[in-house]
């Protein structure tokens, strides 16, 4: 009888969505590299696929935290007697291997974490503590993680109202595994091995806390701080962003869920932690734990949960100040996020699909500067995204090899001169002939073509056709090496 209350339970859930009567409550850990050199240390931030310069291996030793006690996470992996391997590259300094102290800390990557902190409607505190956070997997030659708490007491606008952030974090990236596994589930293993092309990566963490209540919340601030993040210079792709779900229904324990990343299983997964959750509660066998997201919704254990334990100062460097300049520095140079660069972009006029790659690209910057070259929206965006794309596919060359040749400084130039020295359709063609090798003077450079010559042998070929009918064959033959106006003027002289 209590088994069928139970999945009675559950069938209200999922057809009334009635998640107050099971008491859920969820809250999100963000963690996004961010596009700078690593924190402490001026190593840049780049992952290696080569063959390392050498490799070092490490034990782990916990050490108690500031509350004097040993933590339960990293006791328990302790007690696995691993050996860790470093893969060592020339890219990586004494900072990384833990034989050198670090350096100050990356002023860039903090002006990045203040910006995202104002877009979370965060306050910035003006003197904080770097920590350091006991890692219990290996993946930091020292044992531990720098981490700085930067800002607190945010929130973000949904349609479900406003929804808390509590804090923003900076801190270091961990070594990531050799095997590109990012967890290994082998109780057994008697070692491991990582990379230290990561480690040391800045990030930004947010944390929400538990305000969340449904599924459907959850996914949409999991989006919006998505949205802000990409407003700001953060990189991007595979293994850049690390999302962490935290969540517990009535009379359970919380539990932390790596991996929840990919939207499309977001709403899956969480219904099917609720309904495993439901089952813990049943048989009374609820305990604090972490566990990975699978590819179908489900979950599998894969350590206990860190205590407070963890965390202590760091003692290699001084308190961070952050000044109140350097916040009103930072409002002044807030990032739009992407829905209010789409809106903006849509008010010149521009089809979905130019708006699409001009913030895919993140071009709206040097779109602004080459409006003021020429106001001919729709050319500014086909010249700074569409043209280099077709004339590298035409000259066999890689979008980087062009988008060399035509930087910013020359797709201005060439702008400046429409309706000068060319038409708008010759824009495209003048490129070409730029990333052929011509110079700025070359390309601008009409043809010895007599354009009156030229009309005659169309007219002559195809007699009696409208003035319109001619100026769309000699617009298409000489591809806007001539103007409307010019090919207009000769057509009115011969044809009346």
């Amino acid at each position: 009888m209590e088994e069928a209350r139970l999945f009675k339970v559950i069938g209200i859930f999922y057809n009334m969505q009635d998640y107050e009567k099971i008491g859920l409550k969820a809250g999100l850990e963000i963690h996004q590299q961010l596009r700078t050199h690593k924190l402490f240390c001026n190593c840049p931030s780049i992952l290696r696929s080569d063959k390392p310069s050498y490799i070092l291996e490490r034990e782990l030793n916990p050490v108690v935290g500031e509350t004097g006690e040993l933590d339960v996470a990293a006791s328990y992996e302790k007690n696995k007697s691993k050996s860790f391997f470093y893969e060592v590259y020339d890219t990586n300094c004494l900072v990384e291997l833990d034989e050198e102290p670090p350096h100050s800390i990356n002023k860039e990557a903090l002006e990045i974490v203040i910006h995202i902190s104002l877009l979370l409607n965060c306050k910035i505190f003006p003197v904080t503590q770097i920590m350091r956070k006991t890692v219990v997997d290996g993946s930091n030659t020292s044992g531990f993680q720098r981490t700085v708490l930067i800002a607190h007491d945010g929130w973000v606008d949904t349609t479900f109202g406003k929804v808390a952030i509590d804090y923003t974090f900076l801190e270091e990236d961990s070594a990531r595994p050799s095997s590109f596994k990012e967890v290994d589930n082998t109780e057994s293993e008697s070692s491991k091995s990582y990379k230290l092309d990561r480690l040391g990566i800045p990030l930004v963490e947010i944390a929400t806390g538990p305000h969340m209540h449904t599924p459907e919340q959850i996914k949409e601030v999991a989006l919006k701080i998505g949205e802000i993040l990409r407003a700001c210079k953060v990189k991007r792709g595979i293994g850049t962003i690390r999302q962490d779900l935290n969540i517990s229904i009535k009379n359970s324990k919380r539990v932390e869920i790596k991996g929840f990343q990919d939207p499309k299983i977001m709403i899956a997964t969480i219904k099917k932690e609720i309904e495993r959750q439901v089952l813990c509660v049943k048989n009374k066998n609820c305990q604090k734990e972490v566990r990975k997201a699978n590819p179908d919704g489900t979950t599998i254990f894969l350590r206990p949960m860190p205590g407070s334990a963890r965390m202590y100062p760091e003692t290699d460097l001084l308190l961070l100040k952050i000044s109140k300049n350097l916040i009103n520095d930072a409002k002044r140079t807030l990032p739009k996020l992407v829905s209010e660069n789409k809106s903006y972009l849509k008010k010149f006029g521009l089809n979905e699909e130019l708006v699409k790659v001009v913030l895919k690209q993140n071009k709206i910057e040097d779109f602004k500067i080459l409006l003021n070259a020429v106001d001919k929206p729709e050319l500014v965006a086909k010249s700074l995204i569409l043209f280099p794309r077709e004339i590298a596919k035409r000259e066999n060359k890689t979008i980087e090899e062009v988008e060399k040749i035509l930087n910013l400084h020359i797709i201005e130039s060439v702008l400046e001169n429409v309706d000068k020295k060319f038409s708008s359709n010759n824009v495209k063609n003048v490129l070409q002939k730029i990333v052929e090798g011509k110079s700025l003077k070359e390309a601008f450079k009409k043809s010895d073509l007599n354009l009156k010559d030229e009309i005659k042998k169309i007219v002559k070929e195809k007699p009696s056709l409208s003035k319109g009918a001619y100026m769309g064959l000699v617009m298409g033959k000489f591809r806007g090496q001539f103007s409307g106006k010019e090919v207009s003027d000769v057509l009115d002289e011969l044809i009346l």
